[in-house]
């Protein structure tokens, strides 16, 4: 571990501050779509790819990128990504063509795919044990921000300015990160110099495009659409097929001997499981928000800031347990608060205010503050300097494609339940498509229709799919929390072994 004294955390905050550039192209861009669409003249599938490009190329390139910051260098890689994604956000400010846009967002996505694994691949490089924790808090927070001040800060742009200036944000950002890293950061790779996997590079990259993309069209179609599940089935074989390869080759892209240890398994799954959750909860309220409580873009930003300020309160409380009773204790508490959050979530009906909404969500936000950091802190404590680049990368693989995963299941949830409710008695017949295409869709019919009872139809739909996809999430909470009392150890039993784990992990 490099010794850098208070200028690591100098070096963090500026990571932190760069990160905030993620968070905000996950939700400004759609809120920048309508204008989009009107000024490019883009068609649905157009539109579409506008936001698939992004997370394909994301799926693809995290675990190589990975690789080479642990081959080439930390340091440099990240100060590539940062120019990468700040080149690339100038390229979709001022896109005249939808090819244009959609090759933009394409490279945002490469940029991002080395800036996430590589800003936390420097944590276990220049931090103590005793300090990770609180810098992967730091880190969670910058990554979890953004998804909120896309809606305020985007709607306040789109209000001022050309939808140009929403991707322009970020430049001035990149540029803040790219001198910090480049004057504060030493330089770090993995003296062993891990030649290029070739293979596995192919089959990682492929099976996640073609497992996301899947996914993606699955959420989009339904789950009776055939292409749609061969290509999760593809995707899916091609990732067996790596694991098989990367049990058999020498010089492997992941470290599957990881696997071995209870604290990087245990950590990724859960971590995975309430990004599963966390994607559905940020997929939901947001409709739920403008289309039920007829907020705006910037209003609805401002009603998903207690799930921030419930992150942010659980992060710092998480250290004190954590100090206390340890990680198994504190991620227990952590899976009470999301099921309890989501269980009262799933009470809602067309009489509650924003009141009782904030305060679950505030819960619903503790408990992700309570059970990410430590998640996270307890897979990557395994990953030695070496190859902590490759460790990050997977554990954002399976974070990228739980999220994906989540939203499509959870979508699906919502959309039947949706349907089951809806009342189309006295609607025309060219409106009913309209109707049960979504939410958003209903309510404008309603007003079209100057319809009172159509409206009040869509929205009680609409919660009862929402207190569904709720309970579901509230299972996923459930079922963290069994295998945490069933398979994570107690801290002195980690004690006890990690120094013994930790030395087989790096031979």
């Amino acid at each position: 571990m490099m010794d850098l004294g208070k200028r690591k955390w100098w070096v963090l905050g500026a990571l932190a501050i760069s990160l905030l550039t993620v968070g905000l192209d996950l939700t400004v861009l759609n809120l920048a779509l309508p204008t989009i669409a009107k000024d490019l003249h883009a068609s649905n599938s157009q539109l579409q790819w506008f936001a698939d490009a992004y997370n394909l190329v994301l799926a693809a390139a995290l675990l190589p990128a990975g690789l080479l910051g642990d081959r080439l260098g930390r340091k440099k890689m990240l100060i590539i990504a940062l120019i990468l994604f700040g080149a690339a956000s100038a390229a979709c400010a001022y896109a005249h063509t939808t090819g244009q846009l959609i090759a933009g967002r394409a490279l945002l996505g490469l940029g991002a795919a080395f800036l996430l694994p590589l800003s936390m691949s420097i944590i276990p490089v220049i931090f103590t044990e005793q300090e990770r924790s609180k810098a992967i808090g730091i880190w969670v927070m910058a990554n979890s921000i953004g998804i909120p001040l896309g809606p305020i800060v985007g709607g306040w742009l789109l209000n001022h300015y050309s939808w140009g200036s929403v991707f322009l944000i970020n430049i001035p950002i990149i540029i803040v990160g790219v001198l910090a890293v480049s004057v504060l950061l030493p330089e770090s790779r993995s003296s062993k110099s891990p030649r290029v996997d070739v293979p596995g590079v192919l089959l990682s990259s492929i099976g996640l495009v073609g497992l996301t993309y899947g996914v993606i069209e699955v959420g989009e179609k339904g789950w009776g659409d055939l292409p749609s599940l061969l290509l999760i089935v593809a995707g899916a074989a091609m990732l067996a097929g790596f694991i098989w390869w990367e049990r058999r080759t020498v010089h492997s892209l992941i470290d599957i001997s990881l696997f071995r240890s209870p604290e990087f398994t245990w950590g990724s799954v859960l971590a995975t499981l309430v990004s599963f959750a966390m994607f559905g909860i940020l997929f939901v309220t947001p409709q739920y928000f403008q289309a039920v409580e007829g907020a705006d873009a910037m209003g609805t930003g401002l009603r998903l800031l207690p799930i921030i300020g419930g992150l942010l309160v659980g992060a710092k409380v998480s250290e004190a347990i954590m100090a206390w009773k340890g990680a198994r204790w504190t991620l227990a508490i952590g899976f009470l608060l999301l099921a309890g959050g989501m269980s009262l979530g799933a009470t809602t009906h067309l009489g509650h205010d924003y009141g009782f909404t904030s305060i679950w969500i505030s819960i619903v936000g503790l408990g992700i503050g309570f059970v990410l950091p430590v998640a996270m802190d307890i897979a990557i404590s395994t990953l030695s300097a070496e190859r902590s680049g490759v460790g990050s990368a997977l554990i954002m693989a399976l974070r990228q494609v739980g999220g994906a995963i989540g939203v499509a299941l959870l979508g699906t949830v919502l959309s039947n339940g949706y349907h089951d409710k809806l009342n189309l008695d006295e609607i025309p017949g060219q409106a009913i498509e309209a109707v049960q295409r979504s939410v958003s869709a209903g309510t404008a019919v309603a007003d079209q229709l100057h319809s009172e009872n159509l409206r009040n139809s869509v929205r009680t739909a609409f919660i009862h799919g929402m207190d569904l996809m709720l309970w579901v999430c509230a299972g996923i909470a459930v079922l963290g929390l069994i295998l945490i009392l069933a398979f994570l150890r107690s801290s002195s039993d980690r004690k006890e072994s990690a120094e013994f784990e930790i030395t087989n992990l790096r031979e």
